[in-house]
């Protein structure tokens, strides 16, 4: 598999880990952040990725390095207005303990302007681009995403959104080819009253009336909900045991983006999406995984349409070899 896909990653945070495996703490530095994240799984499944940040302040002379020893293709605004965020977590215990959290400060209109040309430029050169979020709302405008969507759909570009709130409101304006959002999203937007599934399918037919071709929305611990072409499906999976329950989402958008911009279809992309954030969450470290068991667990990946009883739901080469009229 491989693919070239564009990742704007805004605001990307350094994330600082205390650990201790063994008889001795241990410190992690890495770079983070949802888009980060994302291409990390992206290259992982085989794909090339041209990153398209923003780095100011300390935090983001300590971000570049890291971001580049990654693998990435790194394109960066330098930011002169403000400092990039990060966070310190303690898992000697064995959970997660955040210590600090700092979001960093919102992009000026200069800094906004310089990587919307940026990513735009890049954006149009690959068939997929994937349009990451902020790590705040408050950082970065809802209307530089329309106008992303906007743009990169007009030009025969496949856009990719794991976006809420006005963010995702502002893309669906424009239209986008794959948007991922989890339940919890959709009920603090006041787009679902609740997790039934009834409450979630309407949710999602409302999005892509309004601009995404295709949804997929996430549920935690039950099987994710996808609407292709129109119909309605579970994505069934075995379950595994979590190491660390976060990052399952990006890793399901990385891998839909991956297959995707390596031509595959998009039934095949979302299996893959689902099995990469399976195997995500069984790892310490977000958007990681290996290809080849990743490739492993995507045939035990189902896609059952919605509503069917078990003794009714078909196998998953009868759903591949399905053809559904638009």
């Amino acid at each position: 598999m491989s693919g070239h896909v564009m990742v704007f990653a805004p605001t990307p945070l350094l994330t600082v880990t205390v650990d201790q495996p063994t008889g001795q703490p241990e410190i992690h530095l890495h770079p983070g952040g949802q888009g980060v994240w994302q291409a990390r799984m992206i290259m992982s499944l085989g794909g090339e990725v041209v990153l398209c940040t923003a780095l100011g302040g300390e935090i983001g002379q300590v971000l570049e390095p890291l971001l580049v020893s990654e693998g990435v293709d790194l394109k960066v605004v330098v930011r002169d207005s403000g400092g990039s965020g990060g966070y310190v977590h303690d898992r000697r215990e064995g959970s997660r303990q955040e210590i600090v959290d700092v979001p960093g400060q919102p992009l000026s209109r200069h800094e906004l302007d310089e990587l919307y040309n940026l990513a735009l430029g890049e954006g149009l050169r690959a068939p997929v681009s994937v349009l990451s979020g902020p790590n705040d709302p408050a950082l970065v405008p809802p209307d530089l995403y329309r106008r992303f969507a906007a743009d990169l759909g007009a030009n025969g570009g496949r856009v990719v959104v794991d976006l809420s709130g006005e963010h995702l409101t502002a893309v669906l304006d424009s239209g986008v080819f794959f948007l991922k959002v989890s339940h919890e999203e959709l009920i603090r937007d006041g787009r679902a009253a609740d997790d039934d599934e009834e409450q979630l399918s309407r949710a999602m037919y409302d999005m892509h009336a309004a601009g995404a071709e295709s949804v997929v929305v996430s549920r935690a611990d039950r099987p994710a909900l996808a609407l292709v072409d129109g119909e309605l499906f579970e994505v069934e999976m075995p379950r595994l045991q979590a190491a660390d329950p976060r990052g399952a989402g990006d890793s399901m958008t990385a891998g839909v983006a991956a297959v995707v911009a390596g031509g595959g279809d998009l039934r095949t992309a979302i299996r893959t999406g689902a099995a990469a954030g399976a195997l995500n969450v069984t790892r310490h470290g977000l958007g990681t995984g290996r290809s080849d068991s990743i490739a492993g667990l995507v045939d035990r990946v189902r896609l059952v349409p919605a509503g069917t009883r078990p003794q009714e739901r078909t196998t998953p080469d009868e759903l591949a070899d399905r053809v559904i009229e638009r």
